[in-house]
């Protein structure tokens, strides 16, 4: 029977450091399973280190490294949508670049995989060294998106993952901009096991994704999977108007019973105009969020722009 082949998708930005040791460790991973063919894509998503040059030097030295360069930065979720469009294999396993996706994993999620497994997803028991406010924000945001947004997506799910040719395919049709590449994958289906690892610490270069950047992709994913926001704004206004409408009857019964009010009509007043105006403002801002999404959609830009695309030693394709 002919050989399968299996591609391992790296997204890269400001990791020249841990380029070289990750493919000394991906090499000696994937020369122990013999049945199997491989190949290397990495995305250098705009690095405005020296990665791409990095890149270049571990491509002339073997000839089943495939690199994807972006014109600039577009970012973890779209570089990973890259290389998957780029696959044309069996299977396809995406894995950061950082070493924190620890490739010795690999066999394990092979053999899931062989074992009948559409998708191979990861669970991150533990990181060394991860700042606390990181573990808090991970934890709230899985334990959030699992209420709010009907996806079945486990605590502490990483992008270190295998996938099917046909979940790559069924990948393919989707054509949304604002993406969480993890979450579309999540809302897919397939039949899903989880395989554990533990994370190690960062020992080169500093993380991709600062906590704006975070706070924007939660952002994102949240309005992309879930009408949960829009709804709390009418259920925050169905409250307000029944709750002030009580406060009213009470205020109206207290000074017809006591002759006084106990606060100025006008101090009233500015109080709950105030209140409502910030409830408006905030609906406001709930629904600009989900517009925001339609015109990104309507403009129908390209998702990324290629430099070029090298596909063997000292060769490349048209930019």
């Amino acid at each position: 029977m002919p050989r399968k082949l299996i591609t391992i998708v790296v997204p890269v930005y400001r990791e020249e450091k841990n380029l070289p040791n990750l493919l000394v460790r991906l090499n000696g991973v994937t020369s122990s399973i013999l049945d199997m063919d491989w190949e290397y894509i990495f995305v250098n998503d705009g690095s405005p280190d020296n990665s791409i040059t990095v890149l270049k030097q571990l491509a002339a030295q073997q000839n089943n490294i495939k690199i994807i360069d972006f014109s600039r930065n577009f970012g973890k979720e779209i570089a990973l949508t890259a290389g998957v469009h780029a696959a044309n294999a069996d299977a396809v396993i995406c894995m950061d670049a950082d070493l924190q996706h620890p490739p010795e994993v690999i066999p394990k999620l092979v053999e899931a995989w062989r074992q009948g497994a559409e998708v191979v997803a990861t669970i991150r028991t533990s990181t060394d060294k991860q700042p606390l406010l990181r573990r808090l924000g991970s934890h709230l945001y899985y334990w959030l998106m699992a209420r709010i947004s009907g996806l079945d997506m486990a605590s502490q799910t990483t992008d270190f993952r295998l996938f099917d040719k046909k979940v790559v395919d069924a990948f393919c049709k989707v054509t949304e901009r604002d993406r969480m590449f993890r979450g579309i994958m999540d809302w897919m289906g397939f039949r899903r096991v989880y395989v554990e690892f533990q994370a190690g610490p960062r020992t080169q270069g500093e993380a991709g994704y600062s906590y704006s950047k975070l706070i924007g992709l939660a952002i994102n994913s949240i309005t992309a999977f879930s009408l949960w926001p829009l709804r709390l704004t009418g259920y925050l206004g169905l409250l307000i108007t029944l709750s002030s409408g009580l406060l009213l009857l009470w205020m109206l019964g207290n000074f017809l019973l006591h002759g006084r009010f106990d606060y100025t009509p006008l101090a009233m007043a500015v109080v709950a105009n105030t209140f409502l105006i910030g409830v408006v403002l905030m609906a406001i801002g709930l629904v600009a969020l989900y517009i925001g999404t339609i015109h990104t959609e309507v403009i129908n830009r390209p998702l990324y722009v290629v430099r070029e695309r090298i596909h063997s030693p000292g060769g490349d394709d048209s930019p």
